[in-house]
């Protein structure tokens, strides 16, 4: 089912262009069939997308708080999350650092005139750091649900779980009710996917049609220096994660294509969210790991959405022709690396962040219009380097900590969970 699966996302996605740029062309945009079609390319991509964002919320509250819980270990908690946020930190200062040095080398903003593109984008709240680390803490777990904010879920779900395992057997109930919670997200997830190469389809024809392929020839030189610029941060993080797990990291980038191939897409990480935890665990990863790890990277560790903020950032200061000296530019890294936590993992989401920026440097805010028309492929771009990104940290960690399992068939008709079995859960429990 996989391979096929394989196969039908990316029959949908050449169908999708194909079909997107027929529409484009044969259908005047002023016609009231083109606005028929187009809403018909996006209604396929929304069902899938509402679907899985209804399953975030609750996969990710029961996946984290049984993890926790079956871990038995409050210190191991407690080592894995510094680690990873360690990890996270220096994820972060080598993808903005890395925007930063490309863009100020292939300069794709000089010479461009914004003043035709420029359009009001409205007015932008400036950042505020207070209101953002107050943010991280739920009011209620039910609005942070209802929210699908994942990072707020994340915090009460670390509570619940660290909580779970301090009670013992009183909370034994409620641990097996979210070891089947999660189960049951991910058989819900089995469904869903079926109709994955319908959601891609339907994405890249609406793209299409609206823009047409001729759009990325306007925007050829950003759009290929910005996909170089990705290269290197795949090569990067390959590498590192070939420091850590060998051969083994290649095999790893081959058990996830299908999410990434998914978040490419749809643009979007919450859409590749449940497949990335079913490769995942067939890689060997225990779900008591990629439980914390994958929430935890999805607010904390977008590599592919950190270096394209600095990247556009310092590319629409370049289009208006205005200098941003070496300490500007630090600053706006140090800016963008609190900034980019906590990001949405949605559609446009970097788009916020890079807004703020700019109004907090007040840098011309409108912008942001110039990278509107091409954002959908600069977006599918820097999505699928996020799930790659948090998949090498995961596994990373996992192997840090010594409970890294031999890998199963990622063909396999059924997923792996290598948490759920007595067997590895005795081999989690010895963490030294």
């Amino acid at each position: 089912m996989n391979k096929r699966l394989t196969l039908y996302i990316l029959i949908g996605m050449v169908l999708g262009a194909i079909a997107g740029e027929l529409v484009g062309v044969l259908v005047p945009k002023d016609a009231p069939a083109f606005t028929y079609w187009t809403k018909s390319f996006g209604l396929l991509s929304a069902i899938f997308l509402n679907l899985i964002k209804m399953l975030i919320a609750p996969f990710v509250l029961a996946t984290i708080v049984s993890g926790i819980a079956h871990m038995g270990d409050s210190a191991a908690v407690g080592r894995i999350g510094f680690r990873a946020i360690s990890w996270f930190i220096i994820a972060s200062f080598i993808s903005i650092s890395l925007g930063l040095v490309m863009v100020n080398l292939f300069q794709p903003g000089v010479g461009v005139n914004l003043q035709a593109a420029a359009k009001t984008v409205g007015e932008v709240k400036k950042l505020d750091m207070f209101e953002f680390i107050e943010h991280v803490f739920p009011k209620s777990v039910f609005t942070a649900m209802s929210d699908n904010n994942v990072l707020q879920i994340l915090v009460f779900s670390l509570f619940a779980g660290i909580g779970l395992s301090a009670i013992g057997e009183k909370g034994a109930p409620l641990v097996k009710a979210a070891t089947a919670l999660a189960d049951l997200m991910m058989q819900i997830t089995g469904y869903v996917m079926r109709i994955a190469p319908f959601a891609v389809f339907g994405a890249l024809a609406k793209v299409v049609a609206e823009n047409g392929l001729g759009i990325l020839g306007t925007y050829a030189a950003l759009l290929a220096e910005f996909y170089f610029s990705l290269l290197i941060l795949w090569a990067i993080l390959i590498a590192i994660g070939w420091a850590f797990l060998g051969k083994r990291v290649f095999t790893l980038v081959r058990y996830v294509r299908e999410p990434i191939l998914i978040a490419y897409s749809t643009a979007s990480s919450e859409a590749a969210m449940p497949k990335l935890f079913e490769q995942l665990d067939r890689f060997g990863i225990p779900r008591r790991i990629s439980g914390l790890m994958i929430p935890l990277g999805y607010s904390f560790n977008l590599d592919g959405s950190m270096m394209y903020s600095s990247f556009a950032t310092i590319f629409i200061a370049q289009a208006y022709g205005i200098h941003l000296p070496i300490i500007t530019q630090i600053l706006i890294l140090l800016t963008l690396m609190i900034s980019s936590k906590g990001i949405a993992a949605v559609p446009r989401a970097s788009l916020v962040v890079i807004t703020a920026t700019l109004a907090m440097f007040d840098l011309p805010v409108e912008g942001v219009a110039l990278i509107l028309a091409i954002d959908q492929f600069l977006d599918m771009g820097r999505t699928c380097t996020n799930v790659l990104g948090n998949s090498v940290a995961t596994a990373v960690i996992t192997k840090w900590e010594g409970m890294l399992q031999a890998p199963t068939d990622p063909d396999a008709d059924e997923p792996h969970a290598p948490s759920d079995t007595p067997e590895h859960g005795k081999k989690g429990l010895h963490l030294g």
